[in-house]
């Protein structure tokens, strides 16, 4: 996966704009955080686990990511998924979770198949 911030400019607008890349087959990491994103998909195709839903991914689609809540995004298996994420300048650093929220997240079959870790 890569991420390159596209728009950044302290001052200028209190948030960034940045695009990530998801390999053929890859995922982001399992994570939450205080803040939201709004994600579009310009590239590609996947899903996404955002909370206790797994949602289809095409370009265009927007994904909204509430505050405190578990996301990892999957690209499809034939081609990378590349999004933009428009996040607050000023955040918190990823939570990953522990084996016990891990645990309960995966109790779930569908999520369980869903998550990489």
């Amino acid at each position: 996966m890569t991420r390159q911030a596209l728009f950044a400019e302290p001052g200028a607008l209190p948030c960034e704009l940045r695009y990530f890349e998801v390999a053929p087959g890859g995922h982001t990491s399992l994570e939450r955080h205080a803040h939201a994103h709004a994600v579009v998909v310009v590239r590609g195709s996947g899903r996404a686990l955002v909370g206790d839903e797994i949602v289809e991914l095409a370009g265009l689609d927007l994904v909204q990511v509430p505050p405190r809540t578990w996301h990892q995004f999957r690209a499809s298996d034939t081609e990378p998924l590349g999004f933009l994420c428009l996040v607050a300048c000023e955040r918190d650093r990823p939570e990953r979770p522990d084996a016990r929220e891990l645990a309960r997240l995966c109790e779930r079959a569908e999520i369980g198949a869903f998550v990489r870790i």
